[in-house]
């Protein structure tokens, strides 16, 4: 990897640090702290977020009559979505220690703390879990992904793609056929930046 790439990616690494002390300074400006992955807000703090539910009723008259119709086309989507998360996850169970792969944790992308917020109420929260699993299987999916896709063909693309997995920054530039056939091998299984172990 070149110098220039090497230092953009320390500047990315430096970023997400501080991405991650703004985030954390929330916890402060809204009176919350996270343990063992569950999130206690201070008790006078739940107590005026919950002043500030709307109750169900009040949420379906202000809801648009679209949105309602459209609830059961939303919701159909979760089949397919627990569908492809089984497949996904049986795929890396079986693949991923042949290949020498570390497991993506799925519990690092599918995330369920917005039951917590006590100013939503239970359609509310319903949809945040609805989203929160939707997005975060998205993300563990595009890891698996981007894994296998490191294993078995990592060369970028010649087009600029509008998104990209966390493995690509160590793909052989398209058109390179010589680093191809020289860095392929070595490419395939380096996994040394990945904090999680082969099991």
């Amino acid at each position: 990897m070149n110098n220039r790439l090497q230092e953009l990616l320390t500047r990315i690494k430096q970023l997400e640090q501080e991405l991650f002390i703004e985030l954390q300074k929330k916890e402060k400006e809204y009176f919350y702290e996270v343990l063992d992955k569950k999130v206690r807000f201070q008790k006078d703090v739940k107590k005026k977020n919950r002043r500030l539910v709307k109750t169900i009723r009040r949420y379906l008259n202000d809801a648009a009559l679209l949105n309602i119709i459209t609830v059961p086309v939303v919701w159909s989507c979760l089949l397919p979505a627990l569908f492809l998360d089984g497949v996904v996850s049986l795929f890396q169970v079986i693949c991923f220690p042949i290949y020498s792969i570390p497991k993506v944790k799925r519990s690092d992308y599918i995330i369920f703390d917005r039951q917590y917020l006590s100013y939503l109420n239970l359609i509310e929260k319903l949809n945040c879990c609805y989203c929160g699993y939707f997005n975060g299987l998205i993300g563990y999916v595009q890891e698996i992904a981007g894994r296998t896709e490191q294993y078995w063909c990592p060369i970028k693309h010649a087009h600029r793609t509008k998104t990209r997995h966390s493995r690509y920054r160590f793909f052989l530039d398209y058109g390179d056929g010589e680093g191809f056939r020289e860095k392929n091998s070595g490419i395939r299984s380096d996994f040394d930046d990945l904090d999680s172990k082969v099991s």
